[in-house]
């Protein structure tokens, strides 16, 4: 199950069920959980602990140092769960320093070019489309769907459901559920995604409502979130009204009711 081309450091941790193809490397701090598949001349390094499952295609560099001129090769660390794929090319670096890891949860599926920064936590069920970019320290909560060549700044959080169109870009936190357009814009639900995650026709209806509210009044949004709390109490809103109320950053603005995506006659 190794072939005789790959090269795999001594001190490694790999599991006996482990299949590696020509040409791949696995450096002495890599540790590679059960039934993991790593492809032809992928790059396995760093203090790199993976879980089980895990498929890493083609030319994949996992765990190398970060991008970052501040770091001074501290034995920093990456951390992935079970059952990811990891298609052709992706780069994934660890953490600039001791006290953080680079983190990628379960079930996730990273297309072809796409690249995660040092420090970057990733939960679980997520889609990054090929070339997809995610700068250092963003955080990317579960089930998102992030298009092809979309580009996320640094230390922007992205909450649960929320989707990125192709080629989008944002510099400020993309609420849960919400679609982003354009340079930190937003054009509605993720309806199509709410509905696949299973939620009610009435959960779906009361984030409309909802979203109407904060993302379409002329108010100050800190009023409109005190608003807001006395009139939506169902978990979905009450976790996208918690979402807002923490950014650091500001969160990406509607850009207009004729953008709206989603909202049909089913809402």
């Amino acid at each position: 199950m190794i072939h005789p081309t790959a090269v795999i450091h001594s001190a490694a941790q790999v599991a006996t069920t482990v299949s590696v193809g020509p040409y791949a490397v696995i450096d002495a701090g890599v540790t590679l959980g059960p039934d993991c598949m790593v492809g032809p001349h992928a790059y396995l390094t760093g203090h790199t602990t993976i879980g089980a499952r895990n498929r890493f295609h083609a030319g994949c560099v996992i765990g190398d140092a970060p991008q970052d001129l501040k770091y001074q090769q501290e034995p920093t660390r990456l951390r992935i769960g079970d059952d990811n794929v990891f298609r052709e090319h992706v780069t994934i670096h660890r953490s600039n320093k001791m006290a953080e890891d680079t983190v990628i949860g379960c079930h996730n599926f990273l297309m072809a070019n796409s690249h995660v920064g040092h420090n970057a936590t990733l939960a679980s069920h997520i889609i990054l489309a090929n070339g997809a970019l995610i700068a250092g320290h963003v955080t990317i909560q579960d089930r998102v769907f992030v298009s092809g060549n979309c580009l996320v700044h640094q230390f922007v959080r992205i909450g649960t459901l929320a989707l990125m169109q192709g080629g989008a870009a944002i510099s400020k936190d993309l609420p849960p559920y919400c679609v982003a357009r354009g340079d930190n814009g937003i054009c509605g639900l993720n309806v199509v995604g709410l509905r696949r995650a299973g939620m009610t026709p009435a959960e779906r209806l009361e984030l409309k409502k909802l979203y109407h509210l904060v993302f379409r009044s002329p108010q100050r949004l800190a009023l409109l979130l005190a608003e807001a709390r006395q009139s939506f109490g169902r978990d979905a809103a009450v976790n996208l009204l918690d979402f807002i109320g923490q950014s650091k950053r500001g969160v990406c603005a509607d850009t207009g009711r004729h953008a709206e995506v989603g909202q049909n006659a089913e809402e």
